[in-house]
């Protein structure tokens, strides 16, 4: 369990993955070297990594949710080759372990071989292992009202910081980006291997690693950041947090009321991830509890209540595999080499 500083140093990381730790020590009420040692124990437990990430909209990319029902006896390998490839963001074992969610990054349109879509979405329903499969567009991400920018995630493993400080972390941040988003160069790789390896690496080990100046790392990270290219995530494994019961809701949202169940739901300290997608339900959440009860207590006092919602499915997750840009491997985050 996190003892309160460190749920209030998580949550300012969330709200500004890269803010020195002066200044998070100076919003949590705690000196810059015991922000620094909480982190770098977390990080070096396997619980916490930032990472940056670059929008899979560069590159002309959407984002595809699948779900993909396998014989139970044939699951672990295709599970485990899918979380190893760097098109799948998010991997997971659902459903008693009879079920592979996962999010795709694939292009819309004509492939390069003249067939519509990816080669990898088209190669699935003909693996021996699958039953079944449904593959769904995200269709846009809901973010929580108070964080425009959406930086902030999942904060229901504690206290986290009040309004005001969040303020005070994030005063200087930068408008939402309004694009266009920029192409990185040839140039721009091993900063952004770098960054995906650790999204908080200094701006003089980033000029080591690009052979840049410190100035010229300054300038190339601001632009890719403004522009909405250059994004970061902090990657957790809520099971270290105490939260053991994670599950995927799939909810059927009347179309007049999908807008606002989504930025609603998107605000509750249980809720991950919530966006609206195509295919027989139309809204996906990501919800995490500490166990079955609290998972009930929140279906039937938070998610009831709200109108619009017509139906729902859940997908308990018995299995994380890959998170962001981080695979799971012994209880631990790891970094994810491009495959």
């Amino acid at each position: 369990m996190l003892s309160p500083v460190d749920a209030r140093i998580l949550h300012a990381l969330q709200c500004a993955p890269r803010a020195p730790f002066r200044r998070i020590g100076e919003v949590v009420g705690v000196s810059e070297q015991s922000v620094a040692r909480r982190y770098q124990a977390l990080r070096r437990d396997g619980v916490l990594r930032v990472v940056g990430l670059v929008d899979p909209a560069v590159h002309g990319r959407a984002q595809w949710v699948a779900r993909i029902r396998c014989h139970p006896d044939r699951v672990e390998p295709l599970a485990e080759s899918l979380a190893r490839r760097p098109d799948i963001a998010y991997a997971n074992l659902a459903s008693g372990g009879s079920e592979i969610i996962c999010t795709i990054r694939a292009p819309f349109g004509t492939g390069p071989d003249g067939h519509g879509g990816d080669a990898l979405l088209r190669r699935l329903p003909r693996s021996a292992a699958v039953l079944d499969i449904t593959i769904d567009l995200l269709i846009h991400p809901f973010l929580e009202p108070a964080d425009p920018v959406g930086t902030a995630d999942w904060t229901g493993y504690g206290p986290g910081l009040t309004p005001e400080e969040r303020r005070r972390l994030t005063g200087d941040r930068p408008p939402p980006p309004a694009g266009p988003l920029l192409t990185p160069t040839d140039a721009d790789a091993p900063l952004l291997a770098a960054l995906a390896e650790d999204g908080r690496t200094t701006h003089t080990r980033l000029a080591q690693r690009t052979g840049w100046s410190v100035a010229r790392v300054a300038r190339r990270l601001a632009a890719l950041e403004s522009s909405g290219t250059l994004l970061y995530d902090v990657d957790l494994l809520p099971e270290r947090l105490g939260h053991h019961l994670n599950a995927t809701l799939w909810l059927r949202v009347a179309p007049a009321r999908l807008r606002a169940v989504g930025r609603e739901l998107a605000g509750h300290p249980e809720i991950a991830f919530a966006g609206a997608i195509s295919g027989r339900h139309n809204l996906m959440l990501s919800v995490i509890s500490r166990d079955p009860e609290d998972f009930y207590r929140y279906l039937t006092t938070r998610l009831a209540p709200l109108p619009g919602i017509d139906a729902y499915e859940v997908s308990i997750r018995v299995r994380r595999l890959k998170q962001a840009a981080s695979l799971i491997a012994h209880g631990r985050l790891i970094h994810s080499a491009p495959g």
